[in-house]
């Protein structure tokens, strides 16, 4: 082992790797950040800010069933376009719906308008 350790053969101890790496001669690593993420539509962007902004306004209004349901769709939503790009077309109806049905509490929030003018335009409605 000693004859080994002197021609540059020694033990290798990894205790531990993260990220990308290469162990041997002659190997390359490549690492792209962010590859095989999808590219997110504009209108789609437009709206996640939109959903982020509504979203920290509902927390000032009183909490009802409506605000709750409301919520939760903006947080599926929000989900959805951040882990695949875009929210999907039932999820944009329900959001629709929701807003509807909160309408009255959420009727002075510049922000629920906003946001449903960017679910409409996504609907092509």
């Amino acid at each position: 082992m000693a004859d080994e350790e002197g021609a540059g053969r020694g033990s290798i101890n990894i205790s531990g790797v993260s990220g990308a790496f290469a162990i041997g001669d002659g190997n390359s690593v490549v690492n792209q950040s962010g590859a095989g993420l999808p590219q997110r539509d504009p209108a789609q962007e437009e709206l996640l800010r939109r959903v982020r902004e509504l979203r920290a306004d509902l927390e000032r209004l009183v909490a009802s069933s409506q605000t709750a349901e409301l919520d939760a769709e903006l947080a599926g939503a929000q989900a959805e376009i951040e882990e695949s790009g875009r929210a999907g077309q039932g999820r944009l109806a329900r959001i629709r719906q929701a807003l509807t049905d909160a309408g009255a509490l959420t009727g002075l929030l510049a922000s629920a308008g906003a946001v449903a003018e960017s679910v409409a335009a996504l609907l092509g409605s």
